[in-house]
């Protein structure tokens, strides 16, 4: 079943409220679903867990949480402090994993930044054990290393797991997005999987010309990602776990919702087919 497996974020439906989403993504067979927190605003969490359910969608993952870096400790300790929410967030929705864009301060040296997330993740590290709530390290193209991410390639997320201690609770979400031009990416996949922490796998597509570095992502099918090939890197190391699409895109969010996702479930059936 070429779906079975598909997941679809409610920041790619954007103009989409969580309770539209969660009619809509079934109909398409979508099997589950990763929550932003944006979408959790002002809502009682145990409904919304129970509204998921409902309607039959897993809840794969809650984006996101990071942001670690600050010029201050006063920044550094409300990051902390959020991320310490976003853990409580996720167990109250049953989502087993948040993602982390891990963040960056302008000016300061990439290496500082790296080890404040490193510290950051310490830091929350065990609540999230407690909770039962994973933590994945999302790496992020080069093209944002001054403010949103300075983890930018897989060896540098493993390198930070290997800081931490290798816990279970934290590994590395893979986003072909971001880490598809990383000539090591085969390598550092595999190693994710032998050491058991590729925790997610993001897809989406690079259009030429992109119009805008952030919100300018592709349907699968639509840039020049290998897509499949980096899919099948993932599943060669037993990765069972949803493909999500996760699209930031101005051009898409203008049109209407339900025939993207119509296309989305197009493009995903026909890559996997």
């Amino acid at each position: 079943m070429p779906m079975r497996r598909l997941c679809v974020h409610t920041i790619t439906t954007k103009p989409l409220s969580l309770e539209e989403c969660l009619v809509e993504f079934p109909k398409r067979g979508v099997s589950g679903i990763t929550i932003w927190r944006q979408a959790l605003e002002g809502r009682d969490l145990g409904s919304v867990a129970r509204q998921t359910r409902e309607a039959g969608l897993d809840v794969v993952s809650l984006c996101r949480g990071g942001f670690f870096p600050a010029a201050t400790a006063a920044g550094r300790q409300a990051a902390i402090d959020d991320n310490l929410k976003a853990i409580e967030q996720a167990h109250a929705i049953g989502a087993p994993l948040i993602v982390l864009v891990c963040g960056a301060v302008p000016g300061q040296p990439l290496t500082e930044s790296r080890q404040q997330i490193a510290d950051g993740i310490a830091a929350v590290l065990p609540a999230a054990e407690k909770a039962g709530v994973k933590l994945a390290i999302e790496p992020l193209h080069p093209m944002y290393a001054d403010d949103r991410s300075a983890v930018n390639t897989m060896r540098q997320a493993h390198e930070i797991c290997d800081v931490l201690g290798s816990p279970k609770s934290v590994g590395i979400a893979v986003d072909v997005y971001h880490v598809w031009w990383d000539p090591e990416l085969k390598e550092q996949i595999d190693l994710a999987g032998k050491t058991g922490r590729l925790h997610a796998f993001h897809i989406c597509d690079w259009r030429t010309p992109t119009i805008d570095l952030l919100n300018d992502r592709g349907l699968m099918g639509e840039g020049c990602i290998n897509i499949r090939e980096i899919s099948d890197w993932v599943d060669a190391t037993g990765f069972t776990g949803h493909r999500e699409v996760e699209i930031f895109s101005n051009r898409l969010w203008s049109g209407d919702q339900r025939e993207f996702l119509d296309k989305i479930a197009a493009s995903y059936a026909q890559l996997y087919a």
